[in-house]
């Protein structure tokens, strides 16, 4: 058995994370840290797992995180670089769920979120945790940084157009909405239902933090600088990003659909749709899977793809266990077949 620790398990990425891991068979869940929490049973904070675990949370510095094979951190950015060190030194591996490791240069890092990176020699040690692109690395890896919610969506709606330089790399443009998820659990009054309901908003559209991300992602599949706008949306909804991606194409002979179909036959977690048909959030609410959709309206040289995930599963949680299931040598769809809910 693994033995699993996780720190930061009071968020909706956590408790995620617990929904899959307490119902995956090759894991023995032993940790789960939370400062404000210690001590309190975990199904009476969250009481869909009764009967799932009687474990209770613990505080961090009285953790034996080092114990354990492998560490998931669920918490916001500059939690996850202050205790990883520490755990690589040991010999833990790490999948990292926060921001802290996923670009690799760090002064943008920096830039970005406005206070120094202290563990920025790990950077470079950090595998990009999209099984999509770099299964082979992810395997191997001591440190994962999953990826992003909205990155997620906008790489994987961009990655075979990108792989075959069929597009203008200098205009590309992504719109994407999230449910309200995507802000995490605490108290914010613009996600108040009274706020955020039957409304619809941008935000973040003058630089938004996952930017820099995606573009990186997106040049290392283009093997070339890439420029892309992103605007981020506010959607009344629980959980789901919907990514809209649009494209200028260099080349129009080609058979788009018959592309996304090869490029993605045999990933078993994304799932490109027949001609004609789009994606809903709800057709993967639960689900570590993306939905695809690639149009080429009226026949022009503008492509449309249009992307869908649950921002707390293939967004979160549920690709951090993917990338899980690659590093101990497991099937890589253990404890992840979950079909999603409906209606």
């Amino acid at each position: 058995m693994i033995k699993v620790g996780i720190v930061g398990g009071t968020g909706y990425t956590g408790v995620e994370l617990l929904r899959l891991l307490l119902r995956h068979e090759a894991v023995a869940l032993t940790q789960i840290t939370s400062r404000g929490e210690a001590g309190r049973r975990l199904d009476d904070l969250f009481p869909n797992l009764r009967g799932a675990t009687d474990l209770a949370f613990t505080d961090p510095a009285d953790a034996a995180l080092a114990e354990c094979d492998v560490v998931f951190f669920a918490t916001p950015h500059n939690v996850a670089m202050q205790t990883v060190p520490g755990l690589i030194e040991a010999g833990v591996r790490v999948i990292d769920l926060s921001a802290d490791y996923r670009l690799r240069h760090v002064p943008t890092w920096e830039q970005w979120y406005g206070e120094p990176h202290t563990s920025p020699d790990l950077c470079a040690l950090a595998v990009y945790g999209l099984p999509e692109v770099n299964r082979p690395a992810i395997k191997e890896a001591q440190l994962v940084a999953c990826p992003g919610c909205y990155p997620t969506s906008v790489q994987l709606g961009f990655l075979p157009l990108l792989e075959r330089q069929l597009v203008d790399t200098d205009h590309l443009i992504a719109s994407s909405a999230s449910g309200a998820s995507g802000a995490g659990r605490q108290g914010k009054i613009a996600n108040l239902l009274t706020e955020a309901g039957d409304s619809f908003k941008a935000y973040g559209v003058g630089g938004h933090r996952h930017l820099p991300e995606i573009e990186q992602g997106l040049a290392a599949i283009a093997q070339s600088s890439v420029n892309l706008t992103f605007v981020p949306h506010l959607v009344p909804m629980s959980r789901g990003i919907h990514s809209t991606l649009f494209a200028t194409l260099v080349d129009t002979a080609g058979d788009l659909q018959g592309l996304f179909e090869q490029r993605y036959k045999d990933e078993p977690f994304v799932d490109v749709l027949p001609a004609g048909q789009l994606p809903e959030t709800r057709s993967v609410r639960g689900a570590n899977a993306c939905q695809i959709a690639v149009t080429r309206p009226q026949g022009r040289s503008t492509v449309v793809v249009t992307a869908v995930i649950d921002n707390l599963v293939k967004g979160a949680a549920g690709q951090a266990v993917q990338c899980m299931n690659l590093m101990f040598d497991l099937p890589e769809t253990q404890g992840l077949n979950v079909i999603a809910l409906m209606p």
